[in-house]
């Protein structure tokens, strides 16, 4: 599996996407900033604790890391049975599944480290700012890091596995566009923010989109034996 997965990491140069990600962080670390340090321009401000800019930041690399996710899952899967080129995979002494399941694995795991790394990238380096430029005057606790890692942790986990949700609607017509347009349904439905109230706030979501996530990939991989790669 490892092995795999590692000739898959080297087929699509994984580092071209770890350097996305990294310009990704820049430009949500830069909006993150804009929304607090804009505040004098604007008739309240963003973000008034540092509970609502680490919610802030989460949302924001979530939704960013979704589409990273339906991208991969685009180049990895969806063009190669576009292409038919998942057929030369397929004539080797390679299991269907182990092949798929070293692929699905890959999308997992970048969107979760992506996820977890983004965050503490990005609220280290706002915490370290806030100590020069002192914007934000509220106390940092204890509690609020923790509770700030788990949301994180939590999240990430959630994210991870419903951004394998695209993958069934792009299989059905081998489409990249179908991929993609699904990431950015799912983004406006966790990531959205109206008033200060998220449906991801509601448990039962985020956890009823992550098992639907797992069950797509299940799904996939169970199907993989019969699926005419020929159509």
């Amino acid at each position: 599996m490892r092995k795999l997965m590692s000739l898959e990491l080297k087929k699509y140069k994984i580092g071209g996407y770890i350097r996305g990600a990294l310009i990704a962080n820049v430009a949500i670390l830069g909006m993150v900033l804009l929304m607090i340090h804009g505040v004098e321009y604007a008739d309240e401000a963003v973000f008034t604790s540092f509970s609502e800019v680490f919610i802030g930041i989460d949302t924001f690399v979530r939704g960013t890391f979704i589409v990273f996710a339906a991208v991969l899952l685009s180049r990895f899967i969806i063009d190669e049975f576009k292409n038919k080129s998942i057929t030369v995979l397929f004539m080797y002494p390679i299991n269907r599944k182990k092949l798929i399941l070293a692929k699905l694995t890959i999308v997992f795991l970048f969107t979760f480290l992506s996820i977890i790394i983004s965050d503490l990238l990005v609220s280290g380096a706002i915490l370290a700012i806030n100590e020069f430029t002192h914007k934000m005057s509220e106390p940092l606790t204890a509690s609020i890091l923790t509770e700030a890692s788990i949301s994180f942790g939590m999240n990430a986990l959630a994210a991870s596995c419903m951004s394998l949700i695209p993958l069934y609607f792009g299989m059905r017509k081998y489409s990249t566009v179908r991929t993609i347009t699904t990431s950015l349904l799912i983004i406006m439905i966790v990531c959205s923010n109206n008033g200060g109230v998220s449906l991801n706030n509601i448990i039962i979501i985020p956890i009823t989109l992550a098992i639907i996530g797992v069950f797509v990939a299940y799904a996939a991989l169970r199907n993989i034996e019969h699926v005419d790669v020929i159509k």
